[in-house]
């Protein structure tokens, strides 16, 4: 096994380069790749900066005429800049990474420092020279290591060693436990609640949006193991990066090659004996490994670099058997190939092209206590993020940069057995041979029951056929054969496909005007964002008994119910048209246009931030065709894409003003105001007009299987829009201070506000006037009620096209409200570094994102919920309170300290309040049941217990042989097995109510080894 571990570790670098530098499958050919380096000027910035004056020691003067050059092994070549008049110097567009800038004056001594650059940040280096101007010997750096000027007021970045020291884990997703005032979630999907909803987060990888579009949450597949440098902005944006989050913003760049050759091949494991068992479980059962690779260094020396990496984690687990025997294991194997060139032509032009590739398959995901094996289910993700960016500087004070990118992610569930029969409506279902038809569910005998309207004999005829399929397709069970199960396959293939095109344009110039310093900034981006869903079944999909027990409301027109003996619910999409061809899938699109303008002013001790951010969002949906002198404007048009809603860019003016006043060194009290449009938005699918044609069709057949019936299953319909909506927004008020202890510690402290409002929803056009008068409940407020119908010719228009009797509207009084207070310590030593951070923070309003269906932790849709639907569900029915994401105290302690026996050891620590929720009673408002989201008490009323947890990790470093080294770690995450509960059952009638759904993640060890060279 030893000796094919190299071989393996090389094929698998050679496969990734292949796989990871191919042109994606549907983007730009070869030819186009290479014009666009030859010749494109440049897209987004991915970089990071240096900028500060140079001063005499004696006099304190500036100094012009000093020649600086910034070298990195990170940027195959240098770059030099003079300084000006007053001493100062700005290096942009720099690669994240450290740097040596060398400075020289006109007689030829030289001195140097060293300076690290950060993620989009903007590093300070100050530098006193001793003696004169033609005698430079000493430099001494007054700017702080601590420095940062980034896209927002509350930002924070960390590089490489940073993220690695720390104990953090392997998906994107545990990233975000770094951000300062931000919650640590147990979530698989949504994302943590930061004063806004955590659909409205913004996540880049590489600066791509990796965000579902239509749904905001973050994909599921990026992972950390290529992250070199992560940035985090909370608040105070600038109108620089197109910053529309209601939330924080998250962005990373990846690991690049250098001027050296460097590799490594990692192995971690977590045996499922190293986690403790659940809770509500009786062990846990998931044995998880991950493998990496990769390799690093220069094509053309001093010129062109290459990375590339391989990575590859598993997850198996032996599933119990169910009652008709033994089941497969699940199985979870994924592989990713990342390749990434970075390219300097020049010294002034800097390119970088790159590729992921991952692919992702689930076996034996679901299979219940009385299913065959056969039935199982599985899933598939395939992920492609394509990236080309570059910057090109244009003299000493302009720069150009662009960035185009194309993100792809195909995923759906499938069916472990796929089935080679396909339905039709003039074909007969094989009756003798179920398990190979679809999923077939074994009925049980029933009792007669003369409140069920069945007659003594139609139960008698229907027990006797049941008896027949419980021998052949029942389990046993006591040497009794038993029904109540379920044998063949899993019914339906279940894709669901997104896509996201993004091209942005940026340009940068810096000048003096009279006593004032300007840095002033032009951006313009489009994107567009796609989903395609298919629903297919698996040969007939769901099929039961009915034994001629036929419901009320079934079509049984032309044929006795009794004949009906068997029910097939087929998805649409797998059966042919009247015209021969099959269903087209239901594609949604969305589109954004955006231009930003931001001017810096540096005006003595004072900084002003001017800038204003406008966008238009533009949804369509599929279904309708524009027509001239209709009263809807539409006609009916199966299949069409047309233009569903597009907002005013009046309606999108997102202005960024800000003030920083230094009253000391770097000492500062700083204000801002910002606003927000968050993008965002399920409307695209949720109120499209294909959405009811995309339907289950529900087929009766007699005992032979002959179609008795078809029709479609009651489903949603396309929505209309209410005029004069405005977009969602989000005000936001920021004012603090930073304080720098020194060059190693620097305090941070700020109060914010922000507030939402204009919140869009599916309502029932007659919302407004719901009808009370026969329930305990306050009802519609007068002053909403006295507003009317959202359309008053709904009616009108549904003859016209259909559609349903809900409609897109702007929620009555709907706003969110969030305060928080924080203070922030960043200490940066010789061999250490710490984080601490405590926010108090206070959310409420009466609009909740977050807690709008019985399982928030989804990709639920934005804007078509169960909020609006009805007595209960409205913005006036005890929905205002404190909401989900709110957290009144938050402290997050995070950092490592490099010991001298080389070695690391990483530390996280949480403690943070419990999660807000209320009773919800049906009875309240007219209703039989508890029901989802029917508040029966002021939204929040209740909170789940607070929860901490402590991280922690070792690594040991073995060097040997020149630049090779053996690494071992340790992770061991909760160590003291805090299996806090939240997500409570909220259903009062429920005999669970109260009780936790859901835990933090129990303790775990994971145990690893990195071969480094």
């Amino acid at each position: 096994m030893k000796k094919l571990a190299p071989t393996f570790t090389i094929s698998s670098l050679a496969q990734a380069t292949h796989r990871a530098l191919r042109v994606p499958k549907t983007a730009i050919t070869t030819a186009i790749i290479a014009a666009s380096l030859a010749s494109a000027p440049a897209f987004a910035n991915l970089n990071g900066s240096i900028k500060g004056k140079v001063k005499t020691e004696q006099a304190n003067q500036p100094l012009a005429g000093i020649t600086i050059t910034a070298r990195s092994n990170v940027m195959p070549k240098a770059r030099t800049v003079v300084t000006r008049e007053d001493g100062s110097y700005d290096l942009p567009q720099l690669k994240p990474g450290t740097y040596e800038l060398t400075f020289e004056d006109s007689s030829g001594v030289t001195q140097t420092i060293t300076v690290d650059v950060l993620l989009e940040q903007t590093s300070s280096a100050n530098v006193v020279l001793s003696g004169k101007k033609d005698n430079v010997e000493v430099i001494t750096v007054t700017g702080s290591k601590l420095f940062r000027q980034g896209k927002s007021a509350l930002t924070n970045s960390l590089g490489e060693e940073g993220i690695n020291n720390v104990p953090v884990g392997q998906d994107y997703r545990d990233l975000l436990k770094l951000v300062p005032g931000i919650e640590l979630s147990a979530n698989s999907t949504l994302g943590p609640s930061a004063g806004g909803s955590g659909v409205d987060n913004s996540y880049g990888f590489d600066g791509v949006n990796v965000s579902l579009p239509m749904y905001g949450n973050l994909a599921s597949e990026p992972s950390t193991h290529d992250v070199a440098f992560v940035t985090m902005d909370r608040g105070g944006a600038k109108a620089v990066g197109f910053n529309r989050s209601g939330g924080f913003s998250i962005d990373t760049v990846s690991k690049s090659g250098t001027d050296e050759f460097h590799g490594n091949v990692e192995y971690k494991a977590q045996p499922k004996s190293f986690v403790a068992t659940k809770e509500g479980e009786e062990s846990y059962e998931e044995d998880k490994s991950w493998l990496t690779a990769s390799l690093g260094g220069p094509l053309i020396e001093d010129e062109l670099y290459f990375y590339t990496s391989y990575y590859r984690p598993e997850v198996t687990r032996d599933n119990k058997d169910s009652a008709y025997g033994a089941v497969k294991e699940y199985n979870s194997i994924r592989d990713e190939y990342f390749g990434k060139l970075t390219w300097a032509p020049t010294d002034d032009l800097l390119f970088n092209i790159s590729q992921r590739t991952s692919d992702k398959t689930i076996e034996g995901r679901s299979v219940d206590a009385y299913e065959a094996d056969s039935v199982s289910a599985g899933d598939k993700a395939d992920q492609d993020i394509f990236t080309l960016d570059g910057s090109w500087i244009l003299g000493s004070a302009t720069t150009l940069s662009f960035q185009y990118s194309k993100f792809e992610l195909e995923s759906g569930s499938q069916p472990d057995n796929p089935l080679s029969v396909t339905p039709s409506l003039s074909n007969q279902l094989d009756v003798n041979n179920l398990t190979e038809m679809g999923y077939f569910s074994v009925p049980s005998l029933r009792n007669y029951d003369p409140e069920e309207g069945f007659t003594e004999q139609q139960i008698a005829l229907y027990n006797a056929g049941a008896s027949a399929l419980i021998n052949t397709y029942g389990y046993l069970e006591d040497g009794v054969m038993k029904g109540s199960g379920g044998v063949g396959a899993f019914a339906t293939y279940d894709n669901q496909n997104f896509y996201r095109d993004s091209f942005e344009v940026n340009l940068e110039h810096e000048f003096d005007w009279g006593d004032t310093y300007h840095i002033l900034h032009f951006g313009a981006k489009w994107e567009k964002g796609e989903e395609q869903l298919t629903r297919l079944s698996n040969g007939w999909g769901r099929i039961s008994y009915l034994g001629g027990l036929v419901d009320a409301d079934a079509d049984t027109e032309g044929f006795d119910p009794a004949d009906a003996i068997y029910r097939a619910r087929v998805q649409q999409m797998s059966l042919a048209t009247e015209g021969g061809n099959p269903v087209s899938s239901i594609n949604s699109e969305t589109r954004s246009l955006n231009f930003e303008i931001n001017d810096t002013i540096e005006h003595g001790d004072w900084t002003y931030n001017l800038g204003l951010l406008i966008s238009q969002d533009t949804w369509y949906g599929q279904g309708l065709k524009a027509k001239s002198g209709t009263l809807s404007g539409y006609e009916l048009a199966p299949g069409h894409k047309y233009e569903m809603y597009k907002t005013d860019w009046a309606d999108m003016i997102q202005p960024r003003l800000g003030a920083t006043w230094t009253y000391s060194g770097e000492d500062s009290v700083f204000a801002n105001f910002a606003m927000y449009n968050p993008e965002a938005s399920s409307l695209a699918r949720a109120a499209s007009w294909d959405r009811n044609t995309r339907a289950e069709i529900e087929l009766l057949l007699d005992q032979s299987g002959n179609i008795l019936s078809s029709s479609p299953r009651k489903g949603s319909s396309g929505k209309a829009f209410q005029d004069g909506m405005k977009p969602r927004r989000i005000n936001e008020f920021t004012l603090g201070t930073t304080k720098y202890v020194g060059s190693d510690l620097v305090l941070r402290a700020h109060v914010r506000h922000r507030k939402g409002m204009h919140f869009w929803e599916d309502m029932p056009n007659t919302a407004r006037l719901t009808d009370y008068s026969d329930v305990d409940a306050d009802g519609v407020p007068q002053h909403i009620a006295d507003k009317g119908l959202y359309i008053d010719n709904l009616a009108e228009i549904r003859d016209e096209i259909g559609g349903s009797s809900y409609v897109i509207a702007e929620v009555d009084g709907g706003a969110t409200k969030y305060w928080e207070a924080s203070i922030e310590a960043e200490y940066m030593g010789e061999n250490s570094y710490v984080n601490a951070s405590y926010v108090w923070s206070h959310y409420y309003g009466n609009f909740d994102q977050d807690n709008t269906t019985s399982t928030n932790d989804a990709n639920n849709f934005i804007g078509s919920s169960y909020y609006g639907d009805g007595r209960g569900r409205y913005s006036w029915d005890n929905r205002y309170g404190t909401l989900s994401g709110d957290k009144p105290h938050l402290l997050k302690v995070y950092g490592y300290y490099t010991l001298p026996w080389e070695a690391n050891l990483g530390a996280y620590f949480v403690f943070q309040s419990g999660k807000a929720w209320e009773a919800w009673d049906g009875t309240t408002y007219g209703y039989p049941t508890s029901h989802i989201s029917r508040y029966a008490e002021s939204a929040g009323s209740r909170r789940t217990a607070s929860h901490w947890q402590l991280d922690l990790n070792y690594t040991q470093d073995f060097k040997f042989s020149g630049d090779m080294e053996l690494q071992f770690r340790a992770d061991l995450f909760n160590v003291f097995n805090r299996q806090t509960g939240y997500n409570k059952n909220p259903y009062v009638l429920e005999e669970k109510f109260g009780e936790s759904r859901s835990y933090y993640n129990p303790r775990s060890l994971q145990l690893s080894v990195n071969f480094k060279f």
